[in-house]
């Protein structure tokens, strides 16, 4: 291939590594979330609320980078587990609230094992962690801007 198109190649390409990386690091959450009950999304969703405890659908959202297409059937599914209500804003009709339940709550203690048992798996270092989550979330950051424009 000609040098006028080595930024094609998929070594060349920052988004390869990234998109194989996540799918990857989602993949080992797999086992630990299959004896919660929970896809990696619900996961990181439940994460939210037990933060957060009560929050509105649209800041889920923003938070982690979810459109509503994505989060409707997942919300719906973790209240059918039981771990979430949905429910309309009294001052607001056209917010939809999340609240946690006593047994989202519940499960949120065998969720606090998955973050060790992840951090065996990747093995970095202290801060080799540190120095990826802030490259990644400053790349977030930019992008976010970017379309906030």
């Amino acid at each position: 291939m000609s040098k006028n198109y080595d930024c094609l190649k998929l070594e060349n390409q920052l988004c390869f590594p990234l998109y194989a990386c996540a799918k990857e690091v989602t993949r080992r959450y797999k086992p630990f979330l299959d004896r919660l009950d929970l896809t990696y999304t619900q996961y990181i969703t439940m994460m939210v609320l037990w933060e957060e405890k009560r929050i509105n659908v649209k800041e889920i959202g923003k938070r982690l980078y979810l459109d509503s297409g994505t989060l409707t059937p997942l919300l719906k599914k973790l209240e059918a587990k039981g771990y979430i209500t949905r429910h309309r804003s009294e001052e607001d009709e056209r917010n939809l609230l999340v609240t946690i339940t006593k047994e989202g709550e519940a499960l949120r203690e065998e969720a606090k094992k998955i973050p060790s048992e992840m951090g065996r798996c990747l093995k970095l270092s202290e801060e080799e962690t540190k120095l990826a989550y802030e490259i990644l979330y400053k790349m977030l950051d930019e992008l976010k801007q970017e379309n906030d424009i």
